[in-house]
């Protein structure tokens, strides 16, 4: 009859004992942090970068237009605010300016 009852509690009581150890664990891991939602609303001549501003969109000009950071491989102007990316759709930067 021991046997019957440990078996019987045990039943009962480990599925109490792992959500309490789940939930405590979780607890001691701290808040989840999300990731930072970016809400520019950017025109279709621009982007949004990874710092939220929006940027124009490379493009191509004879001259070189005013801001503009580098001279992509295809051509185009890019007004790119970091090295890292930067005519990454453009065959690469030429030339930075």
């Amino acid at each position: 009859m021991i046997g019957y009852t440990k078996r019987r509690a045990a039943r009962h009581i480990l599925p109490w004992a792992a959500a309490a150890f789940i939930g405590a664990s979780s607890a001691l891991a701290g808040p989840a942090v999300a990731a930072p939602v970016l809400h520019t609303a950017c025109a279709a001549t621009e982007y949004e970068n990874v710092n939220g501003a929006c940027v124009p969109r490379p493009e191509e000009s004879p001259a070189v237009p005013d801001g503009a950071t580098a001279r992509c491989q295809d051509g185009t102007y890019s007004f790119s605010q970091h090295r890292r990316g930067t005519c990454s759709h453009h065959g690469g930067v030429a030339a930075w300016l």
